[in-house]
Parts: C-alpha cells; structure tokens; sequence
C-alpha cells in the first residue's frame, strides 16, 4: 500500500544557499490527537484515502519526521508596521517537505506551532488551538471565495498547554502553500549580500529559485528578473482587488506576510468587514491604521516598492536604469488593480463590462455604502436576490437603521441600477451575480462563537461553520434555511470590534 511518506519529497528549499534556513529541533507533542483532518484538500494533493494515519500524526505534531528527512526553519527579514527587523524567520514553525500533486503542481507542507527554532526570539514557539483553528477556518473561506490563498491540511492538539494572558490548549497546522517566500526573505537575501564582497549572490539564488518554481515561463528569456518582478506585482494586484471585493481585511500587511505566489498568508488579526466603513480596522495591534481596509492596496504597492529594492542589482549594472526600470514596472500596480476590482465589481452589481454607465454607478455605490453603513456582504446579496426578482424592501431596509435619507438614496441607486442593467443579456449577468455574491463569509462573531465552543471541547459550531463556506455561493432552497443565523450580520451584543495576532 502506498504511504504517505512516498508522496511527501524533500522540500526543494534546501537547493538554496545554507543562509536561507536553519535546522529546527524536533519537539514531540506529549499527546498528540487529530482535531481536524482536511480529507478534501488531501484528497486534491494526491494523498492516499488513510493518509490520516498514526505515522502522519507524528509528523503533523512538530515529531520526528520521515526517516532520512530534517524540518528547517525559513529565514527572512521585513517591515512590521512600517519597522524594520533585519532577522525574523520561522521562529515556531517548520518545513517538512514538499508534495507534487496529481495536476503536476507543487505545494510546500509548512508546520505551525510546532516548537521554537533558532529564530524564535525568546518566543516559545507554541501556537493556541484557537489560533490555529481561526487559521483554518478562515483560509478555508477564502478557499470557497476562489481567492488565492494557503491552506490548513490539519490541525493537531498537543496535549499541552500554551500560556499566553491564560492557559489555552495547544495545537499545530499543518499549512499548505504553492511558497513560503516572503518580500521578507528577498529583504533578508539583500540584507546578507550587503555584507558580501561578490554581488547579489544570495539575491540571485533566490530569484532563480521562485522563477523555477513559479514562473518557468520566465526563465532564460531576456530580463528575466524585471519580469519576475512584474508578475509578482500583477499577482499582487489581483489579490488585493479580490480582498476587497468581500471586504477581506488581512490585517497585518508586514513584508514579511506578503508571498511571492500571490497567495493569501497569515490569518492572525485579519477579519470580514460587516457593516461598510471604507477605514475598518480590526487588528488590535494596528492602532493608526496603517493596514485599514482601504489601504490595502496602498501597501501592497509599498510592500513591493520594498521588493524593488532589493531585486534592483538583478535589473541593470546601472544603478539608474534599473530603478527607472522597477518605478516604470511597479507603476503598472495601480492601474492592474483597478481594473481588476473594476471588472470584480461589474460581476457582483451585473453590469455589462466596459459599459460606459458602469464607472458612476460604481462611484455612487461606493457613497451609498459609506453614508448608510450596509452590511457589506448583504448589500450585494440582497441586490442579487432584487435582480433575481424579489421586491426591493429587503435591500432598503438595509438602510433602515440610518435615516430616511439613506433609504432614499439607496432606492434611488435601484433605479439607476436597473436603468443600466436592462437587456436581453442580463440573465447571463445575474448568473455572474450568483457566483460573485456569498451567501456566507467566516462572519467574525460566528468564528468567535465556533473558536469558544471549541476551547470547551464542542466542535460542532466550527464543523457547520466550515460545511458552510465550502460553497459559500449556494443559495439554500427555502423552506428550511439553516444557515440563516450564519448569513445574518451580528447584533449588536455580538460584535467583534478587536481580532488578535494569537502568537
């Protein structure tokens, strides 16, 4: 019978310079016992049906890895907050490997929580069970949303306990991830080579790596580098734009959680905006906002100005032709995410695209948002079910908690609305609709709620919640609706005004 540990190779990090990693100790949970084991996403990667086997648990819990085999903890540097730290790293995490999946595509197999390394920091390298199942839970949603994004493999009590402002039960997921190259370890490769004598070797390496590995399409052709960069900027825009679209607030945009692959990383402090306020913050670390909902892209593009920097060697011997080369191609971030949130936004409101009456609809949306304060997910929900012909009180009285005047105003967005969607095309639009409107998002109250219930041993509220965002689309047929309680926003006893990084 086939093993899982013949699905799982030797991670190809390892090929890189010996700077890139350190050896991590192995730290065996004291008693280890599976919490969640994702068998759809395993079955995805190619792991056999009983891949959730003793050996595996061993593996997943910070213990000992396959014969032959050492877990490495990856090295980088970044901004945090706009601060610089030139030596970060994995400090409670750990590679195990790598695994091909049957579609030819190669996914890294990343520990967390799983003990402290050499880059912990006087940090005891342990992460929460309800950190890691936050973790889970919400890079499952974005999974269900069709955003780029790593995933939870599993989660894995410990039988040990963790010590934070109390005591909580302890945990390690397992992260799957198309890369764990951060901005941050370009920052750090740049930072080695500073205090070497032969040029951007480290730089270099690292470069090669990422376009062997994500963009082969690249390789050996003219200016390779300046290309590399101007994917990972395209990619960059892309996902930021598809944030927005569901009022995804990540939360903690240092460099060193923004990946290469254009993936989401790291789900600390981030959280779902309810109610639209276009300066949302969540994070109780972000005190001035620096990573609000609406700065998003903002730093994105200074995160990648941050990039630029470091890949300027690798652009052109000259100093000034190679930055006039990164500004030239980094310029082409804002206009990439325009568009990108432009044609998201023709999706989700079902305008024709490139209509010329699109971009003032589009500009007063964005006002009746933000003067009525709608629920952000229900205002394209609701608008969907208008569009599929239901009467219009439901979508105003989103507005019915502010005054009269935005309910005015949102019925006289409806009209202008329906002006611009009229056609005999439009039924293919509202199928856009469809798929671009949730039904359910990893509300913050309800994840709260399934993370509490958790910590007390009672997994069913986070299975219904998971179940939930796997198809997050699907519009249930009435009579029986029994997610309602999970579409509909949080009163107001149950909102969560503050979210928290868990390390």
């Amino acid at each position: 019978m086939t093993s899982t540990a013949d699905f799982l190779r030797d991670t190809s990090y390892r090929a890189l310079p010996a700077e890139f990693f350190a050896a991590a100790p192995v730290s065996p949970a004291p008693s280890p016992q599976w919490v969640v084991f994702n068998d759809a996403l395993a079955a995805q990667l190619g792991l056999p049906q009983d891949a959730a086997t003793p050996e595996l648990l061993e593996w997943l819990s910070g213990g000992a890895p396959p014969a032959g085999r050492e877990n490495i903890a990856l090295a980088y540097s970044g901004h945090q907050f706009g601060g610089w730290n030139p030596l970060l790293g994995d400090g409670r995490a750990a590679m195990l490997g790598e695994i091909v999946a049957p579609d030819g595509s190669t996914y890294d197999v990343h520990l967390k929580g799983s003990g402290p390394t050499k880059f912990a920091r006087r940090g005891d390298g342990r992460a929460t069970l309800s950190a890691m199942l936050r973790e889970y839970i919400v890079s499952e949603a974005m999974a269900g949303l069709k955003i780029p994004t790593t995933r939870a493999l599993a989660v894995v009590a410990t039988g040990a306990p963790v010590y934070r402002e109390t005591t909580h039960p302890g945990a390690v997921l397992t992260r799957i991830a198309r890369s764990h190259v951060r901005v941050g370890t370009f920052q750090y490769a740049a930072n080695e080579d500073a205090r070497r004598d032969d040029g951007p070797k480290l730089t270099r390496a690292l470069a090669d790596h990422c376009i062997a590995r994500h963009f082969p399409e690249l390789a050996g052709q003219k200016d390779a580098y300046l290309a590399f960069y101007g994917a990972v900027v395209a990619r960059q825009a892309r996902l930021i734009a598809r944030w927005m679209l569901v009022g995804f607030i990540h939360g903690v945009m240092n460099t060193d959680n923004m990946s290469i692959a254009g993936e989401t990383i790291d789900f600390g402090p981030c959280a779902f905006m309810d109610g639209f306020n276009r300066r949302q913050v969540f994070s109780s670390i972000d005190a001035a906002g620096r990573y609000a909902f609406n700065r998003q892209a903002p730093i994105a593009s200074w995160n990648l100005a941050r990039l630029a920097e470091t890949l300027l060697p690798l652009f052109d011997p000259d100093d000034a032709v190679a930055l006039r080369k990164a500004q030239e191609t980094l310029e082409g971030f804002q206009p990439a995410y325009v568009a990108a949130l432009a044609h998201g936004l023709e999706r989700k409101l079902g305008l024709k695209p490139g209509d010329s009456a699109n971009e003032p609809l589009i500009a007063r949306m964005w006002r009746l948002l933000e003067t009525g304060k709608a629920d952000f997910t229900l205002f394209f929900r609701r608008l969907t079910q208008v569009a599929a012909g239901a009467d219009e009180t439901a979508f105003l009285d989103l507005f019915a908690e502010t005054d009269a005047a935005a309910r005015e105003e949102a019925a006289n967005f409806l009209a202008e609305w329906r002006a611009v969607t009229a056609g005999e095309d439009f039924p293919s639009r509202l199928a856009l609709m469809r798929a671009s409107n949730p039904v359910v998002i990893a509300r913050n109250h309800r994840v709260e709620q399934a993370l509490a219930a958790a910590n007390e041993g009672d997994l069913a509220p986070f299975w219904r919640l998971c179940a939930a965002l796997k198809d997050p689309f699907q519009d249930p047929a009435p009579p029986e609706r029994p997610e309602d309680d999970l579409e509909a926003p949080p009163r107001p006893e149950e909102r969560v005004h503050e979210t928290f990084c868990g390390t």
